[in-house]
């Protein structure tokens, strides 16, 4: 049953994403902000250095770590997703290497890389688990992993509720954790936390609609689980609203800098 779930979850995001995948390229959220240049701030990029980029989206970490001279690997489960990718790096007369790839079984060898990033995918994986293991695997003694991703309030209730908030949303939403949960996952992987840091990217809640193209029901229903929202969750995302209509909303990140032991 555990399997047949997730092959069912890596079909409907593949189904998801790769209509939206020029969305997710020219999103400004997706495409820069201070959380961005945390994480390659963080990771120092080195010219010659060999990086992974995992689940690269419309290939904006891949651009910033190709900029600094490092050599690029790519990989999404998405095809869609890879094109849009290739064309990005492109456009800035970047190149890298791109190729289809499940988070949690990645097709390369064992300490291949020095650094190895996800940024904002992780919450759609089957298994984190086996992607941070995946990550402690490919990585060489001494690498560097920079992983960024939505984070849940720490009170239960309001956890719960705000997982639903972005399932609904998007249904192949998987799992967020707490930042403590996040960094339970990175540890178990043996690799170890040297930064981390809570970041907000506030949402336009007409363009987080659009871009998973949700109907009008969809929408009533996402500002019907806002309205009725536990404080903790409300404390959180702090809604903005224009009468009853939600404008905006905090998405809480976090952005770890952690790394494999020599």
């Amino acid at each position: 049953m555990a399997d047949r779930s997730a092959r069912d979850l890596t079909a409907h995001a593949r189904e998801r994403f790769g209509p939206r995948a020029g969305d997710y390229r020219t999103s400004e959220l997706h495409a820069g902000g201070p959380d961005l240049t945390l994480l390659i701030d963080w990771l120092a990029p080195r010219p010659g250095e060999k990086a992974l980029d995992v689940a690269t989206g419309g290939g904006h970490v891949a651009l910033a770590l190709a900029r600094g001279g490092v050599d690029v690997e790519a990989c999404d489960l998405t095809p869609e997703m890879l094109e849009e990718a290739r064309g990005l790096l492109e456009d800035h007369d970047c190149t890298a290497r791109f190729a289809v790839a499940e988070a949690g079984a990645l097709p390369y060898r064992d300490a291949e890389f020095d650094i190895v990033t996800c940024r904002i995918a992780a919450h759609h994986f089957p298994d984190a688990q086996a992607f941070f293991d995946e990550v402690a695997r490919v990585l060489k003694p001494g690498g560097r992993l920079g992983f960024q991703d939505q984070t849940l309030p720490p009170e239960g209730p309001s956890a719960v509720l705000t997982d639903v908030f972005e399932r609904t949303r998007d249904s192949s939403h998987n799992q967020a954790y707490n930042e403590r949960g996040w960094m339970t996952l990175i540890e178990r992987a043996e690799l170890v936390i040297e930064r981390s840091q809570l970041v907000d990217k506030r949402h336009d809640f007409r363009d987080w609609t659009a871009r998973q193209g949700c109907s009008e029901a969809t929408v009533v229903e996402l500002t019907r689980q806002m309205a009725e929202a536990p404080e903790g969750m409300r404390r959180w995302l702090e809604p903005e609203y224009e009468g009853e209509r939600i404008v905006a909303f905090n998405n809480r990140h976090l952005v770890v800098l952690a790394t494999k032991r020599p």
